[in-house]
């Protein structure tokens, strides 16, 4: 039997971040990871094209088997995810195949951490424009009080390793002051990008004492782990080989190997596939 493997996609390295609290809820089960890195960062770049990549690299995840992905992004859930669910899906040939996100199962319980009642939001500008986390926590939370901030420079600080110099520290100081800045009595922070786990002690150590800085790993995998008991006719489809494959659209794959063992917490050996092979896939 061909494996059937659960999907993991991002842009680039963060989403491992939410792959790893996944295989640590839900052992045995096989998973492909897809780091779209050639054609990252996405937060920059317009609705339409974080759709256009994300559907593709959704499609060639179909392709391999997968009958279930998760979009490990938080740029891709804000931007692609509902048009994905809303009208790409009712054109592919399986009607049981499923895209999921992180932000919905973040909001869910996001409110839960604050005493305060007011809690910041970190993010990519294409998350924070996108206005997603103010509309998802408002329908769980409606007397919560949202406050958000973009922090445009962490995730090239992060992925291109100088997340943890000196020169890091001025950086993670100017969006924790912007954030902090509109209300004194927030008391929860979410790093809202995957990436942002990798600098979590850094943005802690800066922020003032009893802040909560919350990612999203283990609130991702939990939602998982109860979606799949509520949809056993998903749950089902997904096979338990133990295998784990990762692809990244960068040809230089060692160096993807390099910093995927950081956000992964264990050693990766990926796989290239261009970024043409997955429009070719479509």
């Amino acid at each position: 039997m061909l494996n059937q493997p659960i999907g993991i996609f991002d842009s680039g390295f963060g989403g491992l971040t939410v792959f790893r609290s996944i295989i640590e809820q839900l052992p045995g089960y096989d998973y492909i990871y897809l780091g779209d890195n050639a054609r990252a960062p996405y937060g920059n770049r317009s609705f339409s094209t974080i759709h256009q990549y994300t559907w593709e690299c959704v499609q060639w995840m179909f392709g391999q088997g997968c009958p279930l992905v998760i979009l490990a992004c938080n740029t891709a859930s804000a931007k692609a995810l509902r048009t994905i669910q809303q009208q790409d899906l009712k054109h592919i040939d399986d009607p049981l195949k499923r895209v999921l996100g992180v932000i919905r199962p973040t909001a869910e319980v996001i409110g839960n951490y604050s005493k305060t009642g007011e809690i910041g939001v970190l993010g990519t500008k294409g998350t924070v424009t996108s206005g997603s986390y103010l509309l998802e926590i408002n329908n769980f939370f409606p007397d919560i009080k949202v406050y958000q901030q973009a922090c445009p420079l962490w995730v090239p600080l992060i992925e291109n390793g100088e997340y943890d110099k000196p020169g890091a520290d001025f950086f993670v100081q100017l969006y924790l002051d912007q954030i902090m800045s509109q209300s004194a009595n927030i008391d929860t922070i979410l790093l809202a990008c995957t990436h942002y786990p990798i600098i979590r002690d850094k943005i802690k150590a800066h922020l003032p004492e009893g802040i909560n800085v919350i990612g999203q790993g283990d609130i991702v995998a939990k939602s998982l782990v109860d979606y799949l008991n509520r949809h056993p006719e998903i749950e089902q489809k997904i096979t338990r080989n133990g295998t784990t494959k990762f692809y990244t659209t960068t040809d230089d794959t060692a160096d993807f190997d390099h910093h995927a063992s950081l956000f992964f917490s264990a050693p990766v050996k990926s796989n290239f596939i261009s970024a043409n092979d997955l429009v070719v896939c479509k």
